[in-house]
């Protein structure tokens, strides 16, 4: 595999020759509360992580700074939870991408389930202008949904000494689907008084090791379609925005 190319290490001659054929991707995240164990930059420090482990593996893949706020809303009775809301992330996303017309396409990849609406939403009116957007997320286990096992393995990954073990406990365990209607009316601390859906007791670096290293296998064979000049390029249905 290549050395990622990262656009905060490059000056505008080091791109301008290439922009034209290669492909912007840009880490979307949130700044928002996982627990009393991990830390508020988890969803972009994933999305960060998966950006740069594709940039390795496609050479006309450029990374983008990371997006730092989403749409956390749901999140905001816990102290440090900065949101900016879902209209926002739609419109920051919307004239971010229409920015960047000097590449041949850009792929968002969120790390922040609650960025989805809006995201999505960016795509479709983006695409309408006739520009090549595509979206992916990974996939998860709905009923591991914030900050247990998946997440806290990850992190022991990607930032061990940011994982507080000794405060990792268990929070509500229901599927996801089960929680939303009560989520998006009082929020999660009326559902999860300390921040977390799932367990992440046991979680361990090795496991994150292997979660990363599959959701990279599924964001490569993704990204076949966003290649520049692959069919994908015209605009069509992008079936990379179903794969969490």
């Amino acid at each position: 595999m290549s050395e990622a190319r990262r656009l905060a290490d490059l000056t505008w001659p080091d791109i301008a020759a290439t922009a034209s054929a290669s492909v912007l991707v840009v880490p979307v995240g949130s700044t928002e509360q996982h627990g009393p164990h991990l830390p508020f930059t988890v969803d972009t420090d994933i999305a960060v992580a998966l950006a740069e482990r594709l940039a390795r593996a496609r050479a006309w893949v450029v990374v983008a700074p990371p997006v730092h706020y989403g749409s956390s809303g749901e999140h905001a009775g816990f102290p440090g939870t900065l949101s900016i809301g879902q209209e926002a992330t739609e419109l920051l996303l919307t004239e971010l991408v229409r920015s960047a017309d000097h590449f041949a396409a850009v792929v968002l990849i969120s790390g922040h389930g609650g960025n989805a609406a809006p995201v999505r939403r960016a795509v479709s009116r983006l695409r309408w202008e006739g520009r090549t957007v595509h979206f992916w997320e990974p996939s998860g286990d709905p009923a591991d949904s914030h900050a247990g096992r998946t997440e806290t393995a990850a992190m022991l990954a990607l930032r061990p000494d940011a994982v507080h073990r000794d405060r990792a406990v268990g929070g509500d365990q229901r599927p996801l689907p089960d929680l939303l209607p009560r989520l998006r009316r009082v929020g999660v601390r009326a559902v999860s008084p300390n921040g977390v859906l799932g367990n992440p007791v046991g979680a361990r670096a090795a496991d994150g090791r292997r979660q990363l290293e599959a959701w990279t296998a599924d964001l490569i064979t993704a990204s076949a379609a966003w290649a520049p000049n692959s069919p994908a390029e015209a605009g069509g249905a992008d079936p990379s925005c179903e794969a969490g």
